[in-house]
């Protein structure tokens, strides 16, 4: 179950994470879900990143927590036995790759350009994670590259915001957008629960083109 076909359409934005007191984790992915956002990429970028992510699997359960900025196979190994449903990677390399695959977890590896998209597609999976999408190019870019690969669906995720979010998302290849406009650090640092759910619910409200 590598390709992650079922976790892109849960959300139009999934909120990217990084959480440094894991006593916020829990409230922070019930904020979340009571303003209808489903899901949450965990940015591996702490040493209590883990822990974070194991409290969250543990007592949100209504949540689909995934593993961020997986940089190495043994973080890979290490997030999925601390629940992680899913994992992300910013970029790809051949061994990266080889061991996610092992792991029967969806995927969203970070591709950048079309070599690099059709490196992943070698690997049978169509679902990847565009980064960084600004300075990669933009929607223009995956518009550009929709014609010659029209079946492999993005997660562009880098510079996002809630006004810049439907560029993307009214795009046939964009199932959906990457956004840490969600959890803003000073919200998460003020305990501001109600703040986030409100900008939770103003994502969700968003439509992508796979809607119609």
């Amino acid at each position: 179950m590598a390709d992650a076909s079922s976790v892109l359409p849960i959300s139009p934005v999934i909120p990217v994470v990084t959480i440094d007191d894991p006593q916020d984790a829990v409230p922070l992915a019930r904020a979340l879900a009571n303003g209808c956002v489903n899901i949450i990429e965990l940015t591996l970028r702490t040493g209590s990143a883990l822990t974070s992510l194991k409290l969250i699997a543990k007592e949100v359960p209504d949540i689909v927590v995934g593993a961020g900025t997986i940089l190495t196979p043994a973080q890979a190994d290490e997030a999925v036995t601390a629940g992680a449903r899913f994992l992300v990677s910013p970029g790809i390399t051949p061994a990266l790759l080889a061991n996610m695959l092992s792991l029967e977890v969806p995927l969203l590896p970070g591709v950048a350009t079309v070599g690099e998209v059709m490196t992943v597609m070698e690997q049978g999976l169509n679902t990847m994670k565009f980064f960084p999408a600004g300075p990669a190019g933009g929607p223009d870019y995956l518009a550009a590259i929709s014609a010659p690969i029209p079946h492999v669906q993005f997660c562009p995720t880098g510079g996002i915001t809630l006004g810049t979010a439907p560029h993307y998302l009214k795009l046939p290849n964009v199932s959906c957008v990457g956004g840490s406009w969600l959890t803003p650090a000073e919200a998460v640092a003020a305990k501001n629960w109600d703040r986030i759910t409100r900008l939770a619910s103003q994502a969700a409200a968003l439509t992508s083109g796979q809607e119609g």
